[in-house]
C-alpha cells in the first residue's frame, strides 16, 4: 500500500471516529435534556435552548475535524 492509500485510510478512520464521537455527545445531551424535562416540565424551554446551543457547538467541532481529516488525506 502506498502513501496515498494510507492517507485515504487514515482520513476515513478519522472521519468515522469524529462522527461517532459527535453522535455519542449529542445523544448524551438529548438524553439529559429529556430527563430534565421529565423531572421539571416548567423549565423545559430553557433546557431545550441550552441543548440546541450545545449540540450546535458539537456539530461545529465535528465539522472542523472532518475538514481537517479531508485536508490531511488530500495533502499527500
Amino acid at each position: 500500500m502506498d502513501a496515498l492509500g494510507i492517507a485515504y485510510l487514515a482520513g476515513g478512520f478519522g472521519a468515522a471516529l469524529t462522527i461517532i464521537g459527535a453522535a455519542f455527545g449529542i445523544s448524551k445531551i438529548a438524553a439529559a435534556t429529556m430527563e430534565a424535562s421529565g423531572r421539571q416540565p416548567e423549565i423545559a424551554g430553557d433546557v431545550r435552548t441550552s441543548m440546541i446551543i450545545a449540540a450546535a457547538l458539537i456539530e461545529g467541532v465535528s465539522l472542523f475535524a472532518l475538514v481537517i481529516c479531508i485536508l490531511l488525506a488530500l495533502k499527500v
